[in-house]
């Protein structure tokens, strides 16, 4: 049994730290910057959609739904509702096809998770669309590693808090592991967990934030396999 203080759970995102998935967000925004460059360049129609998505978020959430909705609602204010009928509709193929499009793990995703599974509780706490993301934790294979798979509305630190205290560990007994700093760095360590960051090369610009370089139990890793050996550190270091 472990001692009173060690880790117990190590937690982690989905999108964009197990799996690849903003480089299909990305990919269609090209798309959508493609089908109504003769009303906008790419630059401002960017801007546009992501003031949308920010707007949105509220009403839609995370995800390809709120996505597509963005696109749709920025293509009728950039062309003053004359968006052609076949632009609405490509769009809306665009996003059906993201949401079938296959699970493609990151590097070293799943050694490390089977290296940690019989040591640690592992708990998977993702954001966004509940049927996408449940259909990408079935896709990928590492479903049953997982004791715990929360799909959260939202990542701060009530949602946290909530979530450990329903899987039964302290925060600090628990490590949060993930490529947003905003997400998932940030809002685990105001509850007390550590916080991993694992940057992924695409981060959605709504996810950006200032690393906090100076706190004791935030750690980044070049890649996923750096993992088991810092949670020995900190095992034998009670950090």
């Amino acid at each position: 049994m472990r001692q009173a203080g060690a880790l117990d759970v190590v937690a982690f995102d989905a999108d964009d730290t197990l799996w690849h998935n903003e480089r299909f967000f990305q990919l269609t925004q090209a798309r959508f910057a493609a089908l109504l460059e003769d009303y906008a360049d790419a630059d401002h129609l960017g801007a546009r959609l992501l003031d949308a998505e920010r707007r949105n978020i509220g009403r839609y959430g995370y995800g390809i739904k709120g996505f597509v909705l963005s696109m749709i609602e920025t293509a009728l204010e950039v062309t003053e509702d004359a968006v052609p009928a076949p632009v609405i509709r490509e769009l809306i193929e665009a996003g059906h096809e993201m949401l079938e499009h296959p699970i493609d793990l990151l590097p070293h995703v799943a050694e490390t998770l089977e290296a940690l599974a019989g040591q640690y509780r592992l708990a998977l706490i993702t954001k966004g669309d509940l049927l996408d993301q449940e259909r990408k934790v079935a896709q990928s294979g590492l479903g049953e590693m997982f004791g715990a798979v929360e799909i959260v509305a939202e990542k701060n630190a009530a949602t946290y808090r909530e979530v450990f205290g329903r899987i039964g560990t302290a925060p600090e007994r628990a490590v949060m592991v993930g490529n947003s700093l905003k997400s998932d760095v940030l809002p685990a360590l105001a509850v007390g967990a550590a916080g991993v960051h694992v940057p992924h090369a695409l981060t959605w610009a709504l996810e950006h934030e200032t690393a906090p370089e100076a706190h004791p139990r935030f750690f980044r890793l070049p890649d996923m396999s750096g993992l088991p050996p810092l949670l020995r550190d900190l095992a034998e270091n009670s950090i």
